[in-house]
């Protein structure tokens, strides 16, 4: 094979990159995975993974340079030095804000794999009628039925632990063993069960972290040590690094190439299909041809649309897909911070052992069966008990008085909960190419116009009451609802902007995640969500891409590709 003919490529390696190469190798194909950052090796470059607090310089916070540095980043949490180099360079890689959007990228292999939530929950039935049924942007062409048995898979082989809890509004899965609520939040959900007469319901967050060892993939059980993000040494969490890559080089079919930023499928317009993709060396800003049967998209929902803009332009000039006029719009993420928080009374002699990587989850109850409200969708919750460290002091206090304060424990528990609500599709709510502002290498960036609407606003208000109701019906004390901003991309769970559809005339997509006017071509990250639940996104890429993948495979054998 010439050394740039491939049978497949795949642009991205994070989530749903991983797992097109992982499926696509395995089934055979000679696989080439191209990933615009830097690469990282699993355990030998998670260089911060076992630094304890005072190892760094600054005790893992952020300095002024580093504010300065990262305008965007400094908005919320991800600024810090624990793990700032998993985090791209906003001045190597700018973008435009005709309204504000928080955009947290990480460019990289294994891309925010490394540094994702973990927190994984398939959808429901209803997620995928709702638009259909309330006339909302326009019909998925999947249902959950299409999905499911991708869901076990997915599950089965990435590790998911959970409990079995019976509900339609969040179907169980494939659950390794589950990680315990603590003394405090097992209290809370059974008093929630009984004052909601099992209506509304709380347990342990399902997450991506494995609470049985798994040899076969070289991964270990998840110890507790709650620094995910800055990359596990036992494997102990599902990522690009430690699972799906591995998987797929143990085949021998697959080629990482890294420092490769794509910035073009390159379509044949008399065949009406793509060759493959151009790319330029991040290294020698040199221009690069690939060729291929097939192409996978999987850059992240905004870099994947990108690609799409910026390829058969003399053809479309809005890009490769663009003929719907949907491309780049219907911006979607999970608007949240917004609940409730209280202190518990009680268990003064009970303390938590260990760092536990996920919280509880109380699922979506509003609009669903008899409950109707003013606003569409709805929302669920995270968030957990916890007791600190440090007595209350009266003075600043130094020296053997504060080592002496902060060994014991708060006086009291404290429970918080924040809301995760769905965000409709609009429109409106669009990226484009900016017309001014290039990046490092001088290529186009994206502009964003997106925000939320009156919907997300009247639903975010139930999200603090509900909160508030749930938390003092079951006993707490001095419980404040709370609203602590949010502006779109906050959530990290950027999806749309290159939709799935029934008909050309109104989506990017078909129903087996194929670009309408180039078969060859899928997108199976976030960019081809039609809507959003409200839960969080990765699982459903990851059921997607398995589904994808083995779909192209099958018209390849079919030569319909």
């Amino acid at each position: 094979m010439a050394d740039n003919q491939y049978d497949a490529i795949v642009v991205g390696s994070g989530i749903s990159g991983g797992w097109a190469a992982k499926e696509l190798a395995e089934k055979g194909l000679k696989v080439l995975l191209l990933e615009r950052g830097r690469n990282i090796e699993h355990v030998k470059d998670y260089v911060n993974a076992t630094k304890e607090s005072w190892e760094f310089p600054h005790r893992g916070g952020r300095t002024q340079q580093m504010i300065k540095d990262y305008p965007v980043l400094k908005r919320d949490y991800p600024l810090n030095e624990t793990n700032l180099d998993y985090w791209c360079s906003e001045k190597d890689h700018p973008y435009e804000e005709t309204k504000r959007f928080d955009w947290y990228r990480g460019y990289h292999v294994g891309g925010r794999s490394l540094m994702w939530g973990r927190q994984s929950y398939r959808w429901n039935k209803w997620d995928f009628e709702a638009n259909a049924k309330e006339g909302i942007a326009i019909d998925w062409p999947i249902r959950y039925d299409d999905l499911a048995s991708w869901y076990s898979y997915v599950e089965r082989f990435a590790g998911i632990q959970g409990s079995k809890e019976g509900l339609d509004v969040l179907p169980d899965g494939e659950f390794l063993p589950a990680m315990d609520m603590n003394i405090v939040e097992k209290d809370l959900a059974a008093k929630i069960k009984a004052h909601y007469k099992g209506q509304r319901h709380m347990f342990i967050g399902r997450s991506a972290n494995i609470t049985e060892a798994r040899p076969e993939q070289n991964r270990t059980n998840c110890q507790y040590r709650d620094r995910c993000w800055r990359g596990c040494p036992f494997g102990a969490y599902f990522s690009s690094q430690s699972a799906t890559l591995p998987a797929a080089m143990k085949t021998g079919n697959l080629t990482l190439r890294p420092f490769s930023i794509v910035t073009k499928v390159l379509y044949d317009k008399d065949k009406k299909k793509a060759s493959g993709v151009e790319i330029m060396d991040a290294t020698d800003n040199k221009t690069y041809e690939f060729k291929s049967k097939i192409v996978f998209l999987c850059a992240s929902a905004f870099n994947s649309t990108w690609i799409l803009m910026n390829s058969a332009n003399d053809i479309w000039p809005e890009g490769l897909g663009s003929a719907s006029g949907e491309l780049g719009h219907n911006v979607m993420d999970h608007h949240f911070r917004a609940g409730a928080g209280g202190m518990v009374e009680g268990f003064e002699d009970k303390y938590v052992y260990g760092r536990r990587p996920t919280g509880i989850y109380v699922p979506r109850f509003r609009n669903i069966y008899q409950d109707k409200r003013d606003y569409l969708r709805g929302f669920g919750y995270q968030g957990g008990a916890s007791r600190g460290r440090g007595l209350p002091v009266a003075e600043l206090t130094i020296g053997a008085d504060l080592k002496e304060a902060l060994s014991q424990p708060s006086e009291h528990w404290y429970f918080g909960m924040t809301g995760f609500g769905e965000m409709l599709p609009y429109h409106e709510n669009k990226i484009s190419l900016s017309k001014t502002l290039k990046d490092k290498w001088g290529l186009p960036s994206l502009d964003f116009d997106v925000e939320i609407k009156e919907n997300e606003k009247k639903m975010r208000i139930d999200m603090m009451n509900d909160a508030k109701e749930i938390l003092e019906a079951a006993g707490m004390k001095d419980v404040k609802a709370n609203d602590n901003g949010y502006a779109p991309g906050m959530g990290i769970h950027e999806m749309g902007t290159a939709r799935m559809g029934r008909d050309p005339k109104t989506s990017v997509l078909n129903g087996n995640n194929q670009v309408w006017d180039a078969p060859n071509v899928f997108v199976t990250d976030g960019a081809c969500m039609t809507s959003a639940s409200c839960v969080n996104p990765s699982l459903t890429y990851m059921a997607l891409t398995a589904r994808a993948a083995d779909f192209a495979v099958n018209e390849l054998k079919k030569q319909n590709l």
